[in-house]
């Protein structure tokens, strides 16, 4: 009798495994796509996958509903772990009811974050769904209001990573856009709002699924994904590294991960990596490499707002958040999609114990109409809050240009940064030399025997006395300048420094960011 009770319960996890059946197994497979359990199988450790709420099934009988309960209700449930750390999963199963979320479909998920908050770990979300069902009206909507409630109180408590696998549409679309981060893989996952043929009967526009919420649209266009991935595989090899970056939860630090790399190194390029003429661009990903552990950088949102830089790395083994400007793209200025990339950026670094390290070569803001009507006033200031709200390590070095607006909002003195160095090249003013001379001497090159002779002076004059990182210093807005190739063993040594590093703010429930 026992053994015959044995046999039933592995039948059932048999037939659970399967889901909506070999047939539609057949049909993910060939649309490049694995199934829910094959890629649990590959995101966690071989062998630490723990399901929960196998034999859920939802209690609907409408539209024919109560004819068809398939074990699991569309959602794997459980936890495992990642390079030997716990962390909580979902993973929506395409082959039952196209992974449409329903009012059991959610509350397995809400169990799953519940048990994240509570033990202090990351949820990673496998989002591969066609909405909410439709069968079930309100009572599915209620389910995923459920889930966007648990995502918001998640957040900044533990890390939230949602991989986009397949469809993501309608409301189902903004449980991912509350979490940390978006991963996205090409070709094969779409997220929208609302799709191509309501469009076309809204607005008369014929798009396709790739051109409305693809992933190279939502991760170059719109900043809603973070990374691009060229399939489910790399998808999930870029989880396992992103979460080795993290603490498991905002009580904790970050994994320390031991490394060959000389916290002492020096890099004599670095001598040389800023060109002579201050309007050439050079790559700041060189200075960024030359500097970490390993030259490794794990680059967040690389298609989005490539002015400015954000990413991981490790110094000294540590984890560290760097911001930076990148002089080859628009000269490296800040504008309403930088200011909102880095702004994101730093406040999730905050929130969860990360130092961060803030690379300057900023010329300013990017002027022109279209930036004003969009609100680059209110983006810009998203960053200028971001920086002074945080109270982790705060290390800056000013590489370059630091002109303006943009030197108050990168993380200076004054935002209470913990340290602020500068390189020799570092040019600190209100505007660059030309600018400055056009509004200074304006009335004096206009009666200039030679105009463009006398303007020369001037411009040389002024980059003399002002374009350079000594009267900043001379007044103790920058804590010393340093020759470039130290910047690797500065860095880490101002970071062990800052390690027990105590800060507060005022007592109150929230600010108010500009969003």
């Amino acid at each position: 009798m026992v053994d015959s009770k044995i046999q039933e319960l592995r039948a059932k996890k048999v037939e659970a495994k399967l889901g909506g059946g070999e047939e539609r197994i057949a049909r993910q497979h060939a649309k490049g796509r694995m199934t829910a359990h094959e890629r649990l199988e590959l995101l966690l450790d071989k062998g630490s996958f723990r399901e929960i709420d196998v034999f859920v099934t939802h209690n609907s009988n409408d539209f024919g509903l109560g004819e068809q309960r398939i074990l699991g209700d569309g959602v794997v449930t459980g936890y495992g772990t990642i390079n030997g750390r716990l962390v909580y999963v979902y993973s929506q199963d395409f082959t039952v009811f196209g992974g449409s979320v329903s009012q059991t479909h959610a509350a397995k998920i809400c169990k799953i974050m519940d048990m994240a908050m509570r033990n202090g770990a990351p949820i990673i979300g496998l989002n591969d769904s066609g909405g909410a069902r439709i069968q079930e009206g309100v009572m599915a909507l209620a389910g995923y209001a459920e889930i966007f409630y648990r995502n918001v109180i998640a957040s900044g408590v533990v890390p939230q990573i949602s991989l986009i696998m397949g469809p993501c549409a309608g409301g189902a679309v903004y449980s991912p856009a509350i979490t940390d981060f978006v991963v996205m893989v090409k070709d094969t996952s779409h997220m929208f709002v609302t799709g191509p043929d309501v469009i076309k009967a809204v607005t008369h526009e014929d798009v396709t699924f790739e051109e409305l919420g693809g992933a190279s649209v939502h991760s170059s266009k719109s900043g809603v994904s973070h990374f691009a991935a060229e399939n489910e595989e790399d998808a999930l090899f870029l989880v396992q590294q992103l979460v080795g970056y993290f603490p498991s939860n905002n009580m904790d630090d970050a994994p320390v991960l031991a490394n060959q790399d000389d916290p002492l190194r020096q890099d004599s390029e670095l001598n040389t990596i800023i060109p002579d003429s201050p309007n050439k661009p050079y790559d700041m990903k060189g200075v960024i490499k030359r500097i970490v552990d390993d030259g490794q950088f794990l680059e967040v949102h690389e298609h989005w707002a490539a002015n400015v830089l954000v990413g991981f790395a490790r110094l000294g083994g540590r984890s560290v958040g760097i911001v930076a400007n990148q002089p080859a793209f628009l000269a490296g200025v800040l504008d309403t999609d930088a200011s909102q990339k880095a702004a994101r950026f730093v406040r999730f670094c905050d929130a969860f114990n990360i130092p961060l390290v803030v690379l300057e070569d900023v010329p300013g803001f990017m002027p022109g109409l279209n930036q004003e009507h969009g609100g680059i006033i209110r983006h810009g200031a998203k960053l200028l809050f971001a920086f002074a709200e945080a109270t982790v390590p705060k290390v800056t070095v000013i590489v370059r240009k630091a002109y303006g607006g943009a030197y108050c909002v990168m993380n200076p003195r004054h935002l209470q940064a913990d340290l602020v160095f500068a390189w020799p090249s570092a040019e600190i003013a209100v505007m660059g030399p030309d600018g400055a001379v056009n509004v200074i001497f304006r009335r004096e090159l206009t009666q200039a025997d030679d105009p463009a002779v006398r303007k020369t002076e001037l411009v040389d004059e002024y980059r003399t006395r002002f374009a350079n990182p000594y009267v900043a210093a001379s007044a103790g807005f920058i804590d010393n300048v340093i020759e470039p190739h130290e910047t690797r063993p500065r860095l880490i040594n101002a970071l062990e420094m800052l390690r027990n590093k105590q800060a507060t703010l005022p007592p109150k429930k929230h600010g108010n960011i500009p969003l």
